[in-house]
């Protein structure tokens, strides 16, 4: 019987919640780092863990925020993983290599440990997460890199049936169940299988080009603040042709929509941060690259359906008991 662990923010004191967090959430599967988009004082996060043969599984539960998984992060591990995150509740959007996959109930994506990550929710979400071994997914994947943040349907073909599987699974006691590490082995070859299809056609795509992709990422991510970046700029600084910068670059999202989109997310974390309570809209716009008060004012209505000021209200915790 898998021994199922879990560790919760329930009860403790609100200055001690998000730490705690961070810590155990970081343990139970890798270093990263969660921004709460609402008052961290009321944080709320709770993850069951369990064992099953080579695969951890982990149930997450989180209050709205951005998790990030960092350079840093990644120079403390000490042993590289896979994970594969399926949406139980809510809607997430998670992005490794320039990449950006949504994800709704039933569906699911692919992350590796090796490069930074980003999840994002903007309501309580809750996500089934197996957190897989580098050598046990790379026997089965050629090239596993080239298929990370891709969004699964968790309702069709054989990404429904994984899908299906493993919820039904976890939902029905799974972790209690006498299994022997041929039911793991029996997962990761389904996994390998649902990702056949992408892994044929995405089977060109060259190291050097990946590794270039994620050089124009951090190059971007380094540069966020300076409201003189731009795709210009950046093929300039990277000694790259524009051409080329984008073929790069080419992962359903131009480089131009890549470095708005950023910046309206930094603008977004600003607006609910209460440390940034004293600071109008126009200044944490112009301190993430904007220079134009009212073409922000449109964007971020764009993206958030919300003005700025309106996104900035205090929201109501949904967190369960």
């Amino acid at each position: 019987m898998a021994e199922l662990q879990v560790f919760s923010t329930a009860g403790l004191a609100p200055h001690r919640r998000l730490d705690y967090w961070n810590a155990h959430a970081g343990d139970a599967l890798t270093h990263l780092v969660a921004d709460p988009l609402n008052d961290p004082a009321e944080f709320c996060g709770r993850l069951a863990l369990a064992e099953i043969g080579t695969i951890r599984l982990a149930e997450v539960y989180s209050d709205p925020a951005i998790v990030r998984h960092t350079r840093r992060h990644i120079e403390a591990m000490q042993e590289g993983k896979f994970f594969l995150c399926l949406q139980l509740d809510g809607v997430s959007v998670n992005r490794q290599q320039g990449r950006e996959a949504v994800l709704r109930c039933g569906d699911f994506t692919l992350f590796d440990s090796a490069f930074p990550y980003e999840v994002s929710f903007r309501d309580p979400n809750r996500m089934l997460v197996l957190c897989i071994p580098h050598e046990a997914l790379l026997r089965r994947i050629a090239s596993p890199e080239a298929i990370v943040a891709h969004a699964m349907p968790g309702d069709r073909e054989v990404s429904g049936l994984l899908s299906s599987l493993v919820r039904s699974f976890w939902s029905q006691g799974g972790p209690e169940m006498q299994l022997g590490p041929r039911f793991s082995e029996a997962i990761l070859d389904l996994i390998a299988t649902a990702y056949a299809p992408l892994s044929r056609a995405t089977a060109e795509v060259s190291p050097l080009c990946v590794a270039r992709r994620e050089q124009v990422r951090a190059f971007i991510e380094e540069h966020l603040e300076d409201p003189r970046l731009t795709p210009s700029s950046v093929a300039r600084a990277l000694r790259m042709s524009p051409r080329y910068l984008h073929q790069v670059f080419n992962e359903g999202e131009t480089v131009a929509r890549y470095i708005l989109r950023r910046r309206l997310e930094e603008c977004a974390r600003s607006l609910k941060d209460p440390a940034q309570r004293g600071r109008t809209v126009t200044e944490i716009a112009f301190q993430h690259g904007f220079n134009d008060a009212s073409h922000f004012s449109r964007a971020f209505r764009e993206r958030y359906d919300e003005t700025p000021r309106e996104y900035r209200r205090p929201a109501r915790s949904n967190s369960p008991s």
